[in-house]
C-alpha cells in the first residue's frame, strides 16, 4: 500500500514536471532578445538635436503597400549609421551584417497563430488612420520590444465594432 502511494506521488510530481517544462516550451516571449538590441525609445521618442524622432513609417516603410509591415532592410539602418554612433557596438554588429551582405535574423514579437487561419493585412488599418499604438502597444517608450498587446479574436472583434467596421468572417478569414 504504501509503495503504491509513493508511486502515486511520484507520477504526478513526474506528470506537473513534464507540463510545466512543456508550456514554458511552448511560451511565446514577450520581449524576446534580438541579434541586435535596436532601442525604439532612441529612434521615436528620445528628444533632443542628436534625436532622430523617426515615424514608423520610415522603418516599416511597406506598411500602407504591402500586407506585411516589413522590418527594416539593412540598407535603411546604414543609411543613417554608416556615419552615426559607428563607434556604438550594437551599430558595429550592423555593420557587419552590411558588409556581409546579410539582414540580421529579428525574432518576431507579434503574429498571428497559424490556427487562427486569419488573413491580416495593416494596409487598410492605416488607411483607416489607426496608430500603430493601438495594435502594438507603445512600442515608441520601448527599449526592448515586448509583446504589450494580446491580439486576440475578441479583441479584434471589439476594435471592429467599436469604429462600426464589419464583422463577417470572411473579412479576416479566407
Amino acid at each position: 500500500m504504501r509503495r503504491a502511494i509513493k508511486s502515486s506521488i511520484l507520477v504526478v510530481v513526474a506528470i506537473l514536471v513534464i507540463g510545466l517544462v512543456l508550456l514554458r516550451a511552448s511560451g511565446k516571449p514577450e520581449a524576446p532578445r534580438q541579434p541586435i538590441e535596436f532601442d525604439h525609445w532612441q529612434h521615436v521618442t528620445k528628444e533632443g538635436d542628436e534625436a532622430p524622432q523617426l515615424e514608423c513609417t520610415f522603418c516599416h516603410e511597406n506598411v500602407d503597400k504591402s500586407s506585411h509591415a516589413t522590418i527594416p532592410n539593412i540598407a535603411t539602418c546604414m543609411g543613417c549609421h554608416d556615419s552615426i554612433k559607428t563607434e556604438s557596438p550594437e551599430v558595429q554588429k550592423l555593420a557587419a551584417f552590411a558588409e556581409r551582405k546579410e539582414q540580421p535574423p529579428w525574432k518576431r514579437v507579434y503574429w498571428l497563430e497559424t490556427e487562427a487561419h486569419a488573413f491580416y493585412t495593416h494596409k487598410p488599418h492605416i488607411r483607416a488612420g489607426i496608430e500603430c499604438t493601438t495594435c502594438h502597444g507603445q512600442i515608441g517608450q520601448m527599449h526592448r520590444v515586448r509583446r504589450e498587446v494580446d491580439q486576440t479574436m475578441g479583441w479584434c472583434m471589439d476594435c471592429h465594432r467599436s469604429r462600426s467596421v464589419s464583422v463577417d468572417c470572411y473579412v479576416c478569414h479566407r
